[in-house]
């Protein structure tokens, strides 16, 4: 059996004719960039979110860049985020001018700790980017009573984790602004990139839409900005697939649960997800110290279990960027996590044969290591 790991082509035939009749209306309009459809799904996202303002972007990591940019993060500052995560975290902090720091991660949520903040925070720490890593929110909580105490913004990384919840808290309601990822494998994704700034914020609000249309709020009339326009042809799709998101979160949580029950007996260090939070399982991160071994017989043996992310950010070829750069901070969770982490498929349109496929699999790959 082969079992895939993305399942956004089978996503499109459940929807096929609802995305086909959206984007033909979107054809035959004429109106392609920054038209009704996008200003539809704005709305809409911004209903869905809870918030005042949701923004339509190019990608998840404009949406980062272009909030730092909106709330006056640059040259001379530091922002404090995570190293076990994708690139584009920290790139977004330094296309902003900025310069990222560094903290470790909790061994068992993955995300950042938020009893490693304050030992780097220093005069010049402008903001603090929290990532929700593999679909379940950092403590937001914590993170923002940091933030209130040394006066720092907060910017949530919220590119794995649409529509996942905190205990007692939603996603941007202890932050400035938030940046969403359509690119087409997250758990709300379109045939391309997208992303979306979210927040409650109006100065935010008019300054993204402003930077990301060569900072033009009305025709003809520009200043400084970037061509980072969310196009009315994703918007169209998004429309069509945003009311689905919370049923489909919850077919990753039931799958998840079935991983979980699966695997128990095994070897693997299973995710943690924290009482009273809402895990949108974006990922089904395992970690074993046998990692490559693991991802060598599962994709021998037909499942296309993946890395998320072997290389942590300060290990990167990228890093440290630019000629003043630190020493490379020691962050032995985020590299642990980094050398034994693994991905299983994970996908609402999985059926239950895959499933079950999965987990035999990963039990007769661990059974051979005793």
């Amino acid at each position: 059996m082969q079992v895939g790991f993305y399942g956004h082509v089978r996503q499109y035939h459940n929807l096929r004719d609802e995305i086909d009749s959206a984007v033909r209306e979107v054809l035959e309009s004429g109106s392609y960039i920054l038209g009704p459809a996008v200003a539809r799904f704005e709305s809409q996202l911004a209903a869905f979110s809870g918030m005042k303002h949701a923004i339509g972007v190019n990608s998840g990591t404009d949406a980062l860049w272009l909030a730092m940019m909106a709330l006056g993060i640059g040259p001379g500052d530091e922002v404090i985020t995570v190293a076990n995560t994708f690139f584009a975290t920290a790139e977004a902090i330094w296309i902003a001018g900025a310069k990222a720091v560094f903290v470790d991660t909790d061994p068992r949520t993955k995300n950042i700790d938020p009893g490693k903040i304050e030992a780097a925070v220093t005069p010049r720490t402008k903001a603090i980017v929290p990532v929700h890593l593999y679909g379940q929110l950092a403590d937001m909580a914590a993170i923002s009573e940091i933030a209130r105490k040394h006066n720092l913004l907060v910017i949530e990384d919220c590119a794995q984790a649409i529509d996942a919840a905190g205990d007692g808290f939603r996603i941007g309601e202890l932050s400035d602004a938030v940046g969403l990822s359509f690119i087409a494998h997250k758990n709300l994704g379109v045939p391309g990139d997208a992303g979306a700034v979210v927040t409650n914020r109006d100065d935010v609000a008019r300054e993204v839409r402003r930077l990301r249309n060569h900072g033009s709020l009305e025709r003809s009339a520009h200043s400084f900005g970037f061509n980072s326009r969310l196009d009315d042809l994703h918007a169209a799709i998004l429309s069509v697939k945003l009311p689905h998101i919370t049923s489909w979160n919850e077919g990753r949580r039931e799958i998840a649960a079935q991983y979980d029950e699966g695997l128990a007996s095994t070897s693997l260090e299973l995710p943690y997800a924290k009482p009273g939070y809402r895990h949108v399982y974006h990922l089904y991160a395992v970690e074993h110290d046998k990692r490559d071994r693991l991802l060598q017989f599962l994709n021998d043996e037909g499942v296309d279990a993946k890395c998320h992310y072997p290389i942590a950010i300060h290990k990167q070829a990228g890093y440290p960027w630019g000629k003043d750069a630190d020493p490379k901070p020691r962050l032995p969770n985020s590299e642990r996590n980094a050398a034994r982490c693994a991905s299983l498929p994970m996908f609402p349109e999985l059926t239950q044969e895959e499933v079950d496929y999965v987990i035999g699999k990963v039990i007769e790959w661990d059974r051979g290591q005793s």
